[in-house]
């Protein structure tokens, strides 16, 4: 069948102009670059911690001058911490009214669909701008259930013994240097605390924005769903594109109690010069749930492996990623899941798209204990490469210590196949549309796992452009 016009690889590029813009904000307070005892003593100080926060940021500091870097995941060897500003403070008093929040703020926040995502389908709101949380709301309903939802500082203020039974126990600061340094200079993040036997009928949703250059972004978000309770968080980022190098390195720990569930989906967004280290966890114990719905589209380059540590009798984790890497991105994601006790199960459904000299490796550990009789897992790996310069690459690590054990992994990894195309474009479709869909039908799995309103938000990130002609 003739091809009437070329096909324009630029056609499937995921459109940043939604996220790149830039905001003049005023500042009340931000750190000198770099990382040092005065810097981490200055956030504390702003923030006016109790001695066991300072303590264990400082602690933080000692680890993060001794470890040394990662030897896996991405090169991070251009990476100098001594230029990145870790602390950035808005003039701005942290909001529960959107009508409290200052324009020029709440007017990028506007443009990414905040306000309109609250009202439509959100049971409570949190919004970072750059250092710090400048809009937290929950629904009233929420409240009344005993629901906590709040950003960390306030927490670690109002509920401090429920606040150091938990922070960084899940991801010890010695788990590696970006835990550490994370440790050291954390600022913002969300924590929710879902009573037993309550079942949060709407999403919750963290929204992180990084507008200033050269800074970094390091909130931290605590989620504790107690026994026989139900809940799922949305968590969205981005930031419009410098010539300087950005960093995120977060940290999300969750903590699923007996009979629990809990969804947790990520749709991340960075520009490209930024270097996104994120280390996201869940411990869950007997009977309870675990979903991670995962989409990686921005950054220069990323480390993220979301890990679900399944203790209980019975416990059971599932993850769903989308991982996106276009021009000048290598995307180094996976999973990890702990296998600790009898008649656990997992299941992992991992996916890359790499096009236009974009590098998509996943990165994936399942472990199944001694103890874990009659586990099951099930892992899969498919990788599709758009064009002949992209390249994809799968590292699956499964250790199995015990006979009693159902486990199974396949991975694909290959290009849209010619005859799939030719018989689209046989039904009347140009090669364009033909590609379109055969991605969308690639990342349907994933897109599904979302609120419609964020699958709609998912198919606009990806801008499959399908007009009957392309430019």
């Amino acid at each position: 069948m003739s091809r009437d016009k070329e096909f324009n690889i630029e056609d499937l590029l995921i459109d940043q102009s939604k996220f790149d813009f830039k905001s003049q904000v005023k500042y009340a307070y931000k750190t000198i670059p770099g990382l040092n005892k005065q810097v981490v003593e200055a956030i504390s100080d702003q923030k006016q911690e109790p001695k066991w926060m300072r303590d264990l940021r400082l602690k933080s500091l000692e680890v993060f001058e001794t470890w040394r870097d990662p030897r896996f995941g991405v090169d991070i060897s251009d990476l100098d911490v001594s230029k990145i500003v870790a602390y950035i403070k808005p003039d701005a008093k942290k909001a529960t009214s959107w009508e409290e929040v200052p324009s020029e703020i709440k007017d990028t926040f506007d443009k990414l669909g905040i306000p309109e995502a609250e009202r439509k389908a959100l049971a409570g709101v949190g919004a970072q701008y750059d250092s710090e949380i400048v809009y937290q709301n929950i629904k009233k309903e929420m409240e009344k259930l005993g629901v906590i939802f709040l950003d960390m500082e306030s927490a670690v203020r109002e509920y401090p013994d429920l606040v150091k039974e938990y922070f960084m126990k899940a991801i010890p600061i010695t788990d590696h240097k970006y835990a550490a340094f994370h440790g050291a200079v954390w600022s913002g993040g969300t924590f929710l605390y879902v009573p037993k036997g309550v079942k949060v009928p709407l999403p919750l949703q963290a929204y992180f924005r990084m507008n200033n250059p050269g800074m970094g972004q390091m909130e931290h978000t605590i989620i504790i769903a107690d026994e026989g309770s139900e809940v799922v968080f949305i968590e969205g980022c981005s930031a419009p594109f410098y010539e300087i190098t950005n960093l995120h390195a977060g940290a999300v720990e969750i903590y699923v109690k007996k009979g629990a569930r809990v969804k947790y989906a990520t749709i991340q967004n960075w520009s490209k010069n930024t270097y996104n280290l994120n280390t996201k966890r869940a411990i869950v114990d007997e009977d309870g749930i675990m979903e991670w719905a995962s989409g990686s589209m921005g950054s220069e380059k990323s480390m993220i492996y979301p890990a679900s540590i399944l203790r209980g009798k019975g416990a059971k984790t599932e993850t769903k990623a989308i991982t996106y890497a276009g021009p000048k991105q290598h995307m180094d994601t996976g999973s990890k899941v702990f296998m600790l006790a009898p008649y656990t199960s997992a299941n992992v459904d991992a996916r890359s798209i790499s096009i236009g000299g974009g590098w998509a490796f996943y990165r994936g550990w399942l472990r199944v204990g001694g103890n874990a009789k009659g586990a099951k897992a099930s892992v899969s790996c498919q990788a599709l490469m758009l064009d002949n310069i992209s390249k994809s690459d799968t590292i699956p690590l499964i250790e199995v210590y015990t006979d009693e054990a159902d486990i199974g992994h396949e991975a694909r990894i290959g290009r849209i196949r010619e005859e799939q195309i030719y018989y689209l474009m046989s039904r009347g479709l140009k090669e364009a549309e033909a590609k379109a869909l055969i991605v969308r039908g690639f990342v349907e799995p994933f897109a599904k796992e979302l609120p419609l309103e964020y699958a709609i938000e998912l198919n606009r990130l990806i801008n499959l452009e399908i007009e009957s002609s392309i430019g």
